[in-house]
């Protein structure tokens, strides 16, 4: 069956009032979690995991994923109005965004984001449509090693081309791998670092993880900010937006430069904010208007946002094919993905079809009723940021709370939030990255088998992982990203002492 073909089944998998009914539903949820401090995309997932147990496969994924989509477009609203980012990925919005909401131009802004966001997202989830089946393909070839060497892959590429330094991203995953080895061993059965606790030995709880640390965390930072919210309003009428629509063609290889990079950053683990800023760049250093970026370029407002939704969309596709999440938020979604008793991999495309492709044409549709509610609501979304914070924060802690407790309806599980939250705080005090602890918690224990598995295979030998060209290749590539940094400083050392003796040469 053809991608083409599969697509269709999807969509006729999905065009139900009920399926359309869960879009609307996680889009205005999302938005809400785009738009409050303190709460996230990543956050926003987990939250709303204990909802979907009970829910079918296919109507829960497109709820979670349509809250992923408001979400990123919610951020972008207090971006523009507020200069307060709701994202991470949305703090590159900011630099052209409020300016031109200053200038009396949000809806011009915020009309120019969000068109730039569909047309992002739309480009991932082509790259999706027509590489997740030959990728998974591919991925039928891998065996243990294979599948230990793309685990490596993923966790040496956080720790060497990461903006963080690579020590700091180490202990997070160490962290990451402790909370992943707690229970019951995989591979003999026996018990580990349960302390002859009972509430230990089925392992901590991702969902409650996610919460304690997302939304917790964030809520004690911004608490102890002092946030004030000051911003401008914007009333977005069908004559702004044709009038806007009118303007942006004339920015198509800027999108086009935008929507590549985020695709490259969102299958590779540099995520959405890494696309957005390093777009932002590009768009202002092939700029003809490079002098007005950081004064109201809409320019500056199409690239960062244009490249935060292709990040967003294209990051599940390694998750999808491989079981390796690009971003913190796909990483919670593979939580769950496991919570529903399925596998992401290769194998998920044989034995789920229905679901895989429902998800698939369900981002189609779902980014398309992401931009008509998002036009349609933003001054109402907009007024909640008037609410003083001293209201907003108790009812995101209540919230994060109740989602803690449903999960198995234990108050032990809302303490363990609160000890994740106090963790998060940490890390957001001290520097250190969450999303690679995320990454390891729900990857550690799968790499574990895999590797061991692979030493039962070789009777312990390490020199099965360069057995063949393709786990060679991926565990030289794995090492290749691991001393990426020290590699770069060689090489740009090299660079600049040729330079000296050119120089010197040169009468």
């Amino acid at each position: 069956m053809s991608e083409f073909d599969s697509l269709l089944q999807g969509m006729n998998l999905i065009l139900t009032p009920g399926h359309i009914g869960l879009m609307v539903v996680g889009v205005l949820l999302g938005i809400l979690v785009g738009v409050l401090p303190g709460l996230g995309a990543p956050n926003g997932v987990a939250l709303l995991l204990p909802l979907t147990f009970t829910m079918e496969p296919v109507s829960a994924i497109i709820l979670l994923s349509c809250m992923y989509w408001g979400a990123l477009f919610g951020g972008s609203i207090t971006s523009i109005l507020f200069n307060i980012p709701g994202e991470p990925s949305s703090v590159a919005t900011t630099f052209d965004g409020y300016p031109m909401a200053r200038q009396g131009k949000a809806a011009e802004a915020l009309t120019a984001a969000f068109t730039s966001a569909l047309l992002g997202a739309l480009v991932g989830v082509l790259l999706l449509t027509f590489l997740s089946t030959r990728l998974a393909e591919f991925a039928m070839r891998f065996s243990s090693p294979e599948f230990f060497a793309v685990y490596l892959l993923a966790f040496c590429t956080f720790i060497g081309m990461s903006k963080n330094p690579p020590l700091k991203t180490v202990v997070a995953m160490m962290i990451g791998f402790a909370m992943a080895a707690v229970g019951m061993d995989t591979v003999s059965g026996d018990l580990r670092l349960t302390f002859d606790q009972g509430w230990l030995l089925s392992g901590i709880s991702f969902e409650v993880a996610v919460i304690g640390l997302f939304g917790i965390g964030e809520i004690l930072c911004t608490v102890e900010e002092g946030l004030v919210f000051r911003g401008e309003r914007a009333r977005i009428t069908p004559r702004v937006i044709l009038q806007t629509w009118a303007r942006l063609p004339r920015f198509w290889l800027s999108w086009l430069r935008s929507a590549l990079v985020g695709c490259w950053m969102g299958i590779t683990p540099g995520g959405p904010t890494a696309a957005s800023f390093m777009s932002y760049s590009l768009a202002r250093r092939f700029s003809k208007n490079r002098d007005n970026f950081g004064k109201g370029e809409i320019e500056g407002v199409i690239a960062p946002e244009t490249a935060d939704h292709a990040a967003g969309t294209s990051a599940l596709l390694p998750m999808l094919t491989l079981g390796i999440p690009g971003s913190a938020t796909a990483a919670v979604m593979l939580g769950g993905l496991m919570i529903w008793g399925l596998h992401p991999g290769p194998t998920l495309f044989v034995e789920q079809h229905d679901f895989v492709w429902g998800l698939i044409a369900s981002m189609y549709l779902g980014n398309v009723v992401s931009l008509i509610v998002v036009l349609a609501t933003v001054p109402l979304f907009a007024s909640i940021l008037r609410i003083p914070f001293s209201i907003i924060a108790p009812i995101i802690v209540m919230v994060c709370a109740i989602g803690a407790y449903s999960v198995h309806n234990s108050m032990f599980d809302v303490a363990l939030m609160l000890g994740f939250g106090a963790l998060g705080y940490l890390f957001k005090k001290l520097g250190y990255p969450i999303a690679p602890l995320v990454l390891a918690a729900v990857l550690g224990d799968k790499a574990e088998d895999a590797f061991r598995q692979s030493m039962l295979f070789s009777g312990g030998e390490l020199s099965i992982f360069w057995s063949n060209p393709l786990v060679g290749s991926l565990t030289t590539a794995a090492l290749v990203m691991l001393f990426w940094p020290v590699l770069a400083r060689g090489v740009r050392a090299l660079v600049g002492v040729k330079r000296i003796k050119v120089q010197r040469s040169v009468p």
